[in-house]
């Protein structure tokens, strides 16, 4: 085992010390030295664990973890456990958010985490005598992918030297920066299989001694990396003073918690309109006391500088107030001055907020003060541009009364806040642009209604998988002339849009061979031929890539993976012919080619199968396909399904073992088309409880009359 205690300065540096605003200083050391656990010998140590997989979910629930132990530890009234203020659980949930987020970034792994409460003093007390001892609380977050250890810089290094070096350890995550800021002592523990990443937070409580030593200087410039506002800590950019003013306040750990907070708050939300609505319910009333947002509805924002260079204006997505009856004043009042991108505005620059006039009040207030139906006396108003991917999204407007302006600290928090929205709001935009391009396909590869067939009842159940844009299967029923009436039930080899382009080739082309009279078998046999082709000229484009590429070279990603897509397609195709006289029944001639074969429910209850299995199209070009016909009796029910049915899983068993299709099939004998479908999709989807992996399909066709 290897452990390395870092410096408070830099997070890739290796240190032999570890500092506290107290004066205490040790040496390398590891978790176990932040509070010693002995038997009978001292006091008890109390500790919980979590193990977290390594998901985005992951900081959130380290958050909730340590929450919820402070107040089992304050519940149980255990030693110290009354020094657990709102301060400590801020800083101690900040540090734990990021050091989880880093774990599951960039190991990938399960995290460990472990919290202490220890009543001991650190061993800070034993390397200094003087030392006021405080008990605190130690945090271990340990993932199993361990990383080279941090190199040490060398003692004495020329600045000129340590330039690179030092400029890509500031692009690197904060989560050091914010220990070695906040933190009582902290460290890196290295384990053959496991890397570990402790800090202990002091608990603030009254013990002996505390207060008859005078606070020791400090450093300046340790003095100001653990005051570091929140903006500096976590904004690209830092906006440090040069020298720290007599009287700052040390950095607001809450501040740098409601961040952490916002930022899972606003990346679960798949709506433009409901992200500015959290955006300004975090703001109101914490930082101000009004609140807008405006939204740009172009595709994607506006190009360039910004809105106006678009032709389309902003949108007025919502208003909020702290005093909800002087919402609506306020919203008249904002609609008459929309944002405007600043005259000295660049294409794709930092939004960085600017000081904003104060809006004009339709109503304000008396000469004597009182309130003539305004919203807010004058005070200070910030507007805060979203701009995410060089595109300007919208902007955040607020205001708080009775200041003259935000302070510094303020702005740089409403500046990363913004940066936060923006990224959501893109974010919402994608989501709402890809589900539009969804509900388009969806309505362009399936048909727009089913044909009336005279004397035979039809349903269709279509559900595409969850989550998925537009489905692989395809279904179609359509008058093709003459008496005729053909149906389909197809399923692309694949999933996602190059499912969805083989689906919009394989429809149209049956219908217009079915209208051109072709039968079922040179339906297939023409289709077969236009698939093979489409997949020849696919490989044919990959190989003229290659070849323009120079040797070794390899065909661009586009293109490649657009030739290496299956485009293969399993497909039940048929017509069906009433009976004429209006006698019932009717003749269905079909051919199933690598598709789950169709069934007949007879009328006395026997399921029988009426195709015999033949090649996927596509795969074959000079494949020929074999027709057969059968007469559907009155009373009788033909059933065609895809693979989402067959295959339906609950465990290591399909819903088609053991003839499981016919069996369900028969259960409906009796039913009309339509009840005989819902009660075939409730089947199917009885059999597992997690919800269906694949596209479901399937399509019900049944002979009037027959036995009563």
């Amino acid at each position: 085992m290897r452990t390395t205690t870092s410096s408070p300065r830099d997070d890739d540096v290796m240190a032999t010390r570890t500092t506290r605003p107290g004066g205490m200083r040790g040496g390398a050391r590891g978790p176990a030295a932040a509070g010693s656990v002995t038997g009978s010998a001292g006091p008890a140590v109390r500790a919980r664990n979590v193990r977290l997989p390594g998901d985005p979910q992951a900081a959130s629930a380290a958050r909730q973890f340590v929450r919820d132990s402070f107040a089992e530890w304050t519940a149980q009234r255990l030693p110290c456990a009354e020094g657990l203020t709102g301060r400590l659980t801020d800083e101690t949930v900040l540090l734990v958010s990021e050091l989880v987020t880093n774990a599951v970034v960039h190991a990938g792994t399960t995290v460990e985490l472990r919290c202490r409460l220890d009543p001991a003093p650190g061993r800070e007390a034993e390397a200094d005598p003087g030392a006021v001892a405080l008990p605190g609380v130690v945090v271990e977050v340990s993932d199993r992918h361990p990383t080279r250890p941090i190199r040490a810089r060398e003692q004495g290094t020329p600045a000129e030297d340590a330039g690179a070096e030092g400029a890509a350890a500031e692009s690197g995550g904060h989560g050091l920066r914010l220990i070695s800021a906040v933190a009582e002592s902290w460290g890196i523990t290295y384990h053959r299989a496991m890397k570990t990443v402790w800090f202990r937070l002091p608990v603030d409580v009254d013990v002996p001694g505390a207060g008859e030593r005078p606070e020791p200087e400090i450093p300046y410039d340790d003095q100001l990396q653990r005051e570091l506002r929140a903006a500096e800590l976590l904004a690209p950019a830092a906006r440090r003073p040069a020298r720290r003013e007599p009287g700052a306040g040390r950095v607001d750990n809450g501040a740098l918690s409601f961040l952490a907070e916002a930022s899972d708050l606003l990346s679960g939300q798949l709506d433009a309109d409901q992200v500015a609505a959290l955006a300004a319910q975090l703001i109101v009333p914490r930082l101000a006391d009004w609140c807008a947002v405006w939204l740009h509805d172009g595709d994607g924002g506006a190009p360039g500088r910004g809105i106006a260079a678009s032709g389309e204006e902003q949108r007025l997505a919502g208003v909020w107030h702290a005093s909800e009856s002087r919402t609506d004043a306020l919203r008249a009042a904002l609609e008459k001055q929309p944002p405007e991108v600043p005259a000295g505005a660049t294409p794709g620059s930092a939004p960085a907020a600017v000081r904003w006039p104060w809006p004009d009040e339709p109503g304000g207030y008396e000469p004597d003060g009182h309130e003539s139906g305004g919203y807010e006396p004058d005070g200070a108003a910030l507007a805060c541009p979203l701009v995410a991917g060089g595109r300007r999204l919208g902007t955040l407007l607020l205001g708080r009364g009775g200041l003259l302006g935000f302070p510094d600290d303020v702005v740089g928090l409403l500046e990363d806040l913004g940066r936060r929205v923006a990224r959501a709001v893109a974010t919402a935009r994608a989501y709402s642009r890809q589900e539009r391009i969804s509900q388009v396909l969806q309505r362009r590869l399936l048909p727009r209604g089913r044909a009336q067939v005279p004397g035979v009842e039809s349903a269709v159940v279509y559900e595409p998988r969850e989550g998925a844009w537009a489905g692989g299967d395809f279904w179609d029923l359509f008058d093709a002339g003459d008496g005729r009436w053909c149906f389909a039930l197809g399923d692309v080899c694949g999933s996602g849009p190059e499912a969805a382009a083989v689906t919009g080739l394989a429809r149209p082309v049956l219908r217009l061979l079915a209208r051109d009279g072709f039968g079922v078998a040179d339906v297939l046999d023409r289709l077969n031929k236009t698939m093979a082709r489409e997949a020849a000229d696919s490989v044919a484009a990959v190989a003229a890539a290659v070849a323009a590429a120079g040797a070794g070279a390899e065909a661009p990603v586009e293109i490649r993976e657009e030739g290496e897509q299956a485009r293969f397609l399993s497909l039940l195709y048929g017509e069906i012919v009433p009976h004429p006289g209006g006698s019932g029944g009717a003749r269905c001639t079909l051919a199933s080619a690598g598709h789950p074969l169709p069934l007949v429910l007879g009328t006395d209850g026997t399921v029988r199968v009426v195709a015999a299995p033949q090649m996927l199209l596509g795969v074959v070009q000079d494949a020929t396909y074999v027709s057969e016909s059968f007469d559907l009796c009155p009373g009788e029910t033909l059933l065609c399904v895809t693979d989402g049915v067959t295959e339906r899983r609950s465990g290591r068993r399909l819903f088609d073992d053991e003839d499981g299709l016919a069996t369900a099939l028969a259960a409906g004998a009796g039913l009309d088309a339509t009840a005989l479908a819902d009660h075939l999709r409730n089947t199917v989807h009885a059999f597992d409880p997690t919800p269906p992996d694949d596209d479901l399909a399937l399509l019900v066709l049944k002979a009037a009359g027959g036995p009563a």
